[in-house]
């Protein structure tokens, strides 16, 4: 599976592979990579919020 397809699964903006088989283990780290890329756009945000004013 591509990168850019799996942060848009991440991120909602492509549907899953039906085909994929999913544990637990594996939608905890997917979770975790979800808050993580959420968490860096929301930075990347701030800090040109920041820039811009300045």
């Amino acid at each position: 599976m591509g990168i850019l397809k799996q942060i848009g699964q991440y991120l909602y903006l492509v549907k899953k592979d039906p085909n994929d088989k999913s544990t637990q283990w594996m939608k905890y780290m997917h979770g975790i990579n979800r808050l993580s890329i959420f968490l860096f756009l929301f930075a990347m945000i701030i800090l040109a919020i920041k820039l811009l004013r300045h």
